[in-house]
């Protein structure tokens, strides 16, 4: 059974560390922050992310379940991710389980601190990736554009 995440001082202290890195400039990775404004205060809140990449494609995943950030960008379907000095909004669609199953199987290739949180090993079958989508939902992002301002005169 795969473990719940309890966050611990610790976390929130490491959190903030790799926060202020990243709002310094500092790449690391494919760590990104992601700002989404709070389905019932309204409020921005910032938490950092791992993005998978493929090309030009990328997506969020939720290795720790459906944790308030995710209940968040349903909510408002549009976010923010820094990384380095570079922001974008981007807007989010939900993948159902069969195309987030290779994503998931990418994102646990990659960050190797989350496998106890998943009831699958790296290893794993498609169909063992798909049973796992629900617990950890994969949003796929789309930049959004930003309007063109013309000056007419």
């Amino acid at each position: 059974m795969a473990k719940t995440r309890q966050i611990s001082f610790a976390d929130h202290v490491g959190n903030a560390l790799v926060t202020t890195l990243l709002h310094t400039g500092v790449k690391i990775g494919t760590v990104s922050l992601l700002t989404v404004r709070g389905r019932k205060s309204g409020q921005s809140h910032t938490v950092p992310v791992n993005l998978v990449e493929q090309g030009d494609q990328r997506w969020l995943v939720a290795p720790y379940g459906t944790v308030q950030w995710v209940r968040n960008i349903r909510a408002a379907g549009t976010a923010t991710l820094t990384r380095g000095r570079h922001s974008e909004a981007i807007s989010v669609t939900e993948l159902p389980a069969q195309e987030a199953a290779p994503i998931l199987k990418q994102y646990l290739l990659q960050v190797r601190v989350v496998r106890p949180y998943f009831d699958v090993t790296k290893d794993a079958s498609p169909e063992a990736f798909e049973s796992e989508a629900p617990r950890h939902p994969v949003f796929k992002i789309t930049a959004v554009r930003e309007p063109s301002s013309k000056n007419t005169v």
